[in-house]
């Protein structure tokens, strides 16, 4: 497919996706199997280590160096022949490492969707709604912010190595690491009760359209 076309197709997938967990039961089926309704808890505590500094702090701030050194690299080693060629790739990772947390995150701050541990279902006292639903007029409750996953958002910008590699055995191993990557970050905040299936599911996919729409754009900008 085209880039057009693919960008069409990943925007489609993602209203369906949005639209078939919201009227599914896959999410409560799946985070059932971390919470406890005995002991009213996860199976794993959100603060216990060292899984919390393997899959949240030291994960971030492993992202965040990694894309740091993208900028620096090409900051001052844009003369170097390596970096020429791998120029238009570099510059993609590198707004992909802003764009899709960034973009994510706005998403998130303005969604009020709860968390799991949020829920009514999870012993929390939000209802379960959908994205586009609201909540009953005598709900007080501040706003909160958890669709989609922020934190999985920046291993999946990860997705964009798939752009800096020029062999088609090595655009594929970059992709699998970054789903690596993002899905143990992802799959650890489910665990710990702070996001669905869905969150991070839906959170992949639009970090890849965004992606993708990077890579039309730079791509553009590189062939005029």
């Amino acid at each position: 497919m085209s880039v057009n076309q693919q960008i069409y197709a990943t925007a489609l997938a993602l209203a369906f996706a949005i639209v078939f967990f919201a009227l599914s039961d896959i999410d409560i089926l799946a985070q059932d199997l971390f919470y406890d309704h005995s002991t009213h808890k996860w199976i794993l505590d959100w603060a216990l280590q060292p899984y919390r500094f393997i899959f949240y702090d030291g994960a971030k701030k492993a992202l965040i160096a990694f894309a740091l050194s993208f900028l620096v690299a090409l900051i001052f080693f844009r003369n170097k022949q390596l970096l020429k060629e791998y120029k238009k790739g570099v510059i993609i990772v590198i707004l992909s490492a802003i764009f899709v947390p960034s973009i994510v995150g706005l998403i998130k701050d303005n969604s009020n969707m709860p968390c799991p541990k949020d829920e009514i279902h999870y012993d929390g006292v939000y209802p379960r709604t959908a994205v586009w639903e609201s909540y009953p007029l005598d709900f007080e409750k501040p706003q909160t912010k958890c669709w989609p996953a922020g934190h999985a958002s920046g291993g999946f910008a990860l997705m964009s190595l798939f752009f800096l590699f020029k062999k088609r055995k090595n655009k594929f191993i970059a992709l699998g690491v970054a789903m690596a990557v993002a899905w143990s970050m992802g799959l650890y905040k489910m665990i710990i009760g702070d996001h669905f299936l869905s969150h991070t599911f839906i959170t992949m996919i639009l970090a890849w359209l965004i992606i993708l729409i990077i890579f039309k754009i730079v791509n553009f900008k590189f062939n005029t």
